[in-house]
């Protein structure tokens, strides 16, 4: 099955899944933010393409988080255990 189209659109915009890559981001954003750029923040060097960085640097693991869920949504739906809770099993 692709990783893309309808389906992934709606399932990467479930409220459960924005919220955990939301959380996701904020952590590991923030992580590697200080480890990144926590000596030029602390030296207040904050030009316009180290913030387009910073923000790229928490839109990575935001993106990672939502992939995996989406993934995970998507193999539980076609694994055996959804079809036997379909059938009442």
């Amino acid at each position: 099955m692709p990783a893309s189209g309808p389906d992934w659109w709606l399932l990467a915009r479930q409220r459960s899944v924005v919220q955990r890559a939301l959380r996701t981001s904020l952590l590991v954003g923030t992580i590697l933010v200080g480890i990144n750029h926590g000596d030029a923040l602390l030296r207040r060097d904050c030009p316009p393409d180290r913030l387009a960085k910073i923000g790229l640097t928490y839109m990575v693991p935001y993106l990672v988080a939502t992939f995996a869920s989406v993934s995970t949504l998507r193999e539980l739906g076609r694994s055996p255990m959804a079809d036997r809770e379909e059938n009442g099993n």
